[in-house]
């Protein structure tokens, strides 16, 4: 983590700034031991929401240290209670938002001066220090981006892409950690839950979007579309999977299979709801061999539900494989997932 500027006052304080400015992290360093409330823990949120007070029953009586809310503006009933404890047992609190407009939308009590408001900035120039070049090296950093977009869909090779941009290999992983920072992109694991076979054991690498993709990725005349159109399909399917996966919160983990051998699966889904393969294929028509794959991860999965994802209209069930449109199983991805299909 990057040494912040901002330092912590003496007395409570809300701190305010913008989502991924580091909020969080920041409290977890300066205040390593201090009581910590996250809601948006579930459970965290749930106790508290329903019954404010319960506040000050979790923390220990003669308590003398920092208690920290983060993601206070979840529950702005909180600060009564708050406001109680600094007066009565002399508490002191970090609370943390993504800003003090809901709070002060609700009327609620902002503690009345009780506590300083400070705002968290996105990094500024001397905080990245030596990495402020990440930013600077605009024409580097736009070869990179150009670079990465061949590995779209990719097994990716570090070695061969730094090679390719002319940086060491640590530059070029500290440029796909800020994309991933930045939520630009994904790595996707491999599946090796009891795996019975040699797997690989890189990730793969997909860009979040597809147009955010296609309008990085050169094309010339030694071009092959399939090359483009194929790892395009795939981050639609991606994209899609991941939104419907965390709004309605059913836990898969996302992960892909590849063997040793090269045989591989393009998306894995595993998590209480079952475990699920999707192999996407940009042709209309497809071959027994498409089927292959999908047919090797259930031989080695026999739970598992298989899907062999096409852009032709056919549907059919062959050999424990259910083959669908894309379109389709993009609309009806909800009760997919949910295994209401």
């Amino acid at each position: 983590m990057f040494a912040r500027l901002q330092k912590p006052p003496e007395r409570s304080f809300f701190l305010f700034g913008p989502r991924g400015t580091g909020k969080t992290a920041w409290l977890k360093q300066t205040f390593a031991d201090a009581l910590t409330f996250d809601l948006l823990e579930s459970g965290e949120f749930q106790r508290l929401t329903a019954a404010p007070q319960r506040l000050g029953d979790l923390i220990p009586k003669g308590y003398r240290g920092w208690v920290v809310l983060d993601e206070i503006q979840r529950v702005p009933e909180l600060l009564n209670e708050v406001h109680r404890l600094i007066e009565g047992r002399r508490l002191r609190f970090a609370m943390a938002g993504s800003g003090a407009r809901k709070l002060r939308k609700g009327g609620v009590n902002l503690l009345a001066g009780r506590a300083r408001t400070l705002q968290m900035h996105p990094l500024t120039a001397i905080e990245l220090g030596d990495d402020f070049d990440l930013v600077r090296n605009l024409p580097a950093f736009t070869r990179f981006l150009e670079t990465a977009s061949f590995s779209q869909g990719a097994v990716l090779n570090m070695a061969s892409i730094a090679r390719e941009c002319a940086v060491s290999a640590k530059l070029a992983e500290s440029h796909f950690v800020l994309l991933e920072d930045l939520l630009l992109a994904t790595r996707i694991p491999v599946f090796v839950r009891r795996a019975r076979r040699r797997m690989t054991s890189h990730p793969k690498f997909y860009f979040f979007d597809c147009g955010v993709f296609r309008a990085l990725r050169p094309r010339g005349p030694l071009d092959i579309e399939a090359e483009i159109d194929g790892p395009a399909l795939e981050t639609l399917f991606l994209a899609n999977l991941r939104a419907i996966n965390d709004v309605l919160e059913l836990g898969y983990s996302i992960h892909y299979w590849r063997t040793a051998v090269g045989t591989e699966v393009d998306f894995v889904l595993y998590g209480e709801h079952g475990l699920l393969a999707f192999e996407i294929k940009r042709a209309s028509r497809l071959r027994d061999a498409d089927l292959a794959p999908l047919l090797a991860f259930g031989s080695e999965y026999p739970m598992a539900k298989l899907f062999l994802l096409h852009t032709g209209r056919e549907r059919r069930h062959e050999q424990g494989v259910e083959i669908l449109p894309l379109a389709t199983a993009l609309t009806d991805l909800d009760a997919i997932l949910r295994g209401d299909a």
